[in-house]
């Protein structure tokens, strides 16, 4: 077993079981590029600084691109015995240039250094987010478009409330997944802090340039304690937090998806592409793919609370455990972009039973409200209106008939307000024209609203 960098102090070498049981390489590798990355940035500071010469610092940049382009390529040759990717790629440095290669680590501890990487990585991770997040929006905006007047149940209590339009829905599912886009620009805002050049917890007495690392590397600036800087994982549970907020939105939105594709609704088909059949009963087309995504949101949502385990019982500084955190991280990563992949494409597949959602937008006394408010324009005050309202849909529950069946006569025994334009009032498809206000149902109101969903992505590349 080879030495440890830290090994002089002891007199025993590491116990194998404890060597495997404590190296984070095989979760930690994923930062090779950002661990790199950072060096090289740090490597330049250090000569600008007068610790390193102009010799040295082309020496050692020239290996770090060589080590690089060894891992980008599968032919470094990772070992558990340098415990993590930080000493993994020191030593292979070194191996390539010798030993002006052991001066990386002037003026910083792993502490900084994998604090610095993990921002650096979920900074990048974030942007990628951000694009599958607007490629959603980019899609509902159009297919909302193109059903901005067909009409739809809308549901409170699971029971059928108002009819609305198909578009009008779909651009709540867009809502739910711009306000996460926000708060992933905010979380990047808070993860865009350099926390290199804290060492290992109290800085160095090395004069450094941390602002011209921080800028070299993209941050806006640098962390203003260094105690703080090396034990702060407010960013990983923050990441992870939206995480959560993604995967329980695109769940919602799959819930939906399930329901409406159960035969006793049969308001959308979903491609075939995004469904299974059964190994026994060959009649069946389930939705698999949106029952999967609404499974995997349970294991996000233990990665959040996971981290937050993690995190609450340490003291100041660093402490091992903090380790752990991105095996817990990752994988919720790898879970959420798996799933962000794929909701555009079943989404822009899924067709809707206009028929059945016409039929089932128009029943259960749907638009008994735009009833009740009718009487309120007529001078009625509304928990009146509310009322009579609610005795005319007793009325036709007792005849097993709809609003839409009952004649003026019938109509005006309840309230002589009532007039002959009451039918077209009760009709589905003027309930919703009627709302064209902003956010509102209305055909009008769903282009306006996705017109302008587009134009902002169209900043983005979206066309």
């Amino acid at each position: 077993m080879k030495n440890k960098t830290w090994s002089s102090r002891f007199t025993k070498q590491m116990d194998a079981e404890v060597l495997e049981f404590s190296q984070s390489l095989n979760i930690d590798i994923v930062l090779f590029s950002s661990d790199i990355k950072v060096t090289i940035a740090h490597v330049d500071m250090l000569k600008s600084c007068g610790h390193i010469t102009s010799t040295e610092k082309k020496k050692i940049i020239t290996g770090l691109k060589k080590v690089l382009a060894l891992a980008e390529n599968g032919k470094l040759k990772w070992s558990v015995d340098f415990e993590d990717v930080h000493m993994n790629i020191e030593n292979a440095l070194v191996s390539v240039i010798g030993d002006v290669g052991k001066k990386i680590h002037l003026g910083r501890s792993r502490n900084d250094l994998v604090a610095t990487d993990l921002r650096l990585y979920l900074r990048d991770f974030i942007d990628l987010y951000i694009d599958q997040l607007r490629d959603i929006q980019f899609v509902l905006a159009n297919v909302a478009i193109k059903h901005s007047d067909s009409l739809f149940p809308g549901f409170t209590h699971m029971q059928v409330a108002q009819p609305v339009t198909f578009g009008h829905h779909l651009l709540a599912w867009c809502e739910m997944i711009h306000r996460d886009e926000l708060r992933l620009l905010n979380n990047r805002e808070s993860i865009n802090i350099m926390p290199l050049g804290s060492a290992a917890l109290s800085g160095t007495s090395l004069k450094l340039n941390r602002s011209m690392v921080a800028k070299s590397l993209g941050f806006k600036s640098v962390t203003k304690n260094s105690m703080d800087a090396v034990s702060d994982r407010d960013f990983v549970c923050d990441f992870a937090y939206v995480n959560s907020m993604i995967m329980m939105h695109l769940s919602r939105i799959c819930e939906e998806i399930v329901l409406w594709m159960n035969p006793q609704f049969s308001l959308v088909e979903l491609d075939e592409g995004f469904c299974t059949g059964s190994s026994i009963m060959p009649q069946k087309k389930n939705p698999d793919v949106p029952e999967l995504i609404r499974g995997k949101t349970g294991g996000v949502y233990g990665s959040l609370v996971g981290i937050l385990t993690l995190m609450k019982g340490l003291p100041l500084t660093y402490n091992r455990d903090m380790q752990e955190d991105k095996s817990i991280l990752f994988e919720s990563i790898d879970t959420t972009m798996s799933c962000l992949s794929l909701m555009p494409r079943m989404i822009s597949t899924m067709s809707l039973n206009k028929d059945n959602a016409t039929s089932i937008a128009s029943s259960s006394f749907s638009t008994a409200t735009d009833l009740a408010e009718y009487l309120s324009k007529k001078g009625m005050p509304f928990r009146t209106s509310h009322h009579i309202v609610g005795d005319i849909v007793k009325f036709c529950e007792k005849k097993s008939i709809q609003l839409k069946d009952l004649s003026l006569e019938d109509l005006r025994n309840f309230s002589d307000l009532i007039g002959s334009d009451i039918h077209k009032v009760l009709d589905p498809v003027t309930s919703v024209k009627s709302r064209n206000g902003v956010g509102e149902t209305a055909p009008q109101s769903v282009k306006r609203e996705s017109t302008a969903i587009l134009k902002r992505l169209k900043k983005f590349g979206f066309k």
